[in-house]
């Protein structure tokens, strides 16, 4: 059993990230905390529950943290994700409600509670993961493993040339994060999904296709470059459907910006190696956060070779394998679509 706490800030790769983590039986949500990023903070929780009872994970606690990052004015990214966060899918309301709990204290207290049980997935923002810090420093030590989505080493970035979208929306909290884990043991060491391993993911419209055959859908559930944008699937499998809605919305942001008519799912590998069910390796850096130029802001650097004499202080994930990732994806997705909505 791997028993997750999760921070997202859902967004339509948040989004598959929960799908997946939900159809997979041996995962247990402890909780989920929301971070503003891709959408406000509010909207995020709401995003949270609705995935989460449409993923058939109702009753996981889900509490709010940070409104705003901890030094930056916070920014969100409509263009990127729509102006709710989920692309063209309107999912249902959530009969639940956001938990009376700060983000910082569930975390605090669940990883009291538990020592070394818990495996920390952050595909936000640091900002809550900050706080959770700050009010308990051994927190690092205290979490079983961590899982980060954030930052871009010998790679494009995809918010600023140098910086990627977690890491930008704050990177004073990023700056925090890393140093807290200076010195610790390689294997309490954070796992960095940065954007040079999580580019290759890349999700395209057969993916989609596939993944309603695996759920069994009598119709073929077709998003094509084609067809006119904003196209609502009529799929009778709620889930299916829901996800197509969201990421024909990622296709088409992607289409925008020269990068084909693909998605990139970076939250969707992170959550993979965070359940131990993905392909990857990785490679021990010192890294740290640009947080005073403005032209490099949130920019992040990893030292493969001491060359500034501090002790590693993360895992970067160097390498990773597309082909399994969609194979597991389409799988375990569609297992559970036609699980929880067989006709």
């Amino acid at each position: 059993m791997t028993r997750l706490l999760l921070d997202v800030d859902t967004g339509i790769d948040d989004a598959l990230a929960l799908a997946y983590l939900a159809s997979l039986p041996e995962v247990e949500f402890v909780a989920v905390t929301a971070t503003p990023g891709n959408a406000g903070l509010r909207q995020v929780a709401l995003n949270t529950l609705a995935m989460l009872e449409l993923c058939g994970r109702p009753g996981v606690e889900v509490a709010v943290g940070a409104e705003v990052p901890l030094s930056v004015p916070l920014v969100t990214t409509p263009e990127t994700h729509g102006p709710q966060g989920l692309g063209h899918a309107v999912l249902p309301p959530p009969s639940g409600s956001v938990s009376a709990r700060h983000a910082a204290d569930v975390w605090v207290e669940a990883a009291r509670a538990h020592p070394g049980e818990l495996t920390a997935l952050i595909t936000a923002p640091l900002t809550n993961f900050a706080l959770a810090i700050r009010r308990e420093p051994r927190l690092p030590e205290l979490l079983k493993r961590v899982v980060i989505m954030g930052g871009s080493f010998y790679h494009q970035g995809n918010t600023t040339p140098t910086a990627e979208w977690n890491t930008h929306v704050d990177p004073h909290a990023a700056k925090e994060v890393y140093a807290a884990f200076r010195g610790l043991p390689e294997d309490r060491l954070p796992i960095v999904c940065s954007l040079d391993t999580t580019e290759r993911i890349e999700m395209r419209p057969e993916h989609i296709r596939l993944l309603s055959a695996a759920a069994g859908c009598a119709v073929e559930e077709l998003v094509l470059p084609e067809q006119p944008e904003g196209l609502r699937s009529t799929s009778e499998n709620p889930l299916v459907r829901h996800l197509s809605d969201a990421l024909r919305f990622y296709f088409e942001f992607h289409r925008h910006y020269d990068q084909g008519y693909l998605a990139h799912v970076h939250d969707f590998f992170a959550a993979g190696v965070a359940a131990g069910t993905l392909e990857y390796s990785t490679r021990t850096a010192t890294v740290d956060v640009e947080v005073e130029s403005t032209l490099l802001m949130g920019t992040t650097v990893a030292d493969y070779r001491k060359l500034w004499g501090h002790p590693p202080n993360a895992r970067v994930v160097s390498g990773n394998n597309p082909e399994q990732a969609f194979q597991e994806l389409i799988r375990s997705v569609g297992a559970l679509a036609a699980r929880l909505y067989e006709r």
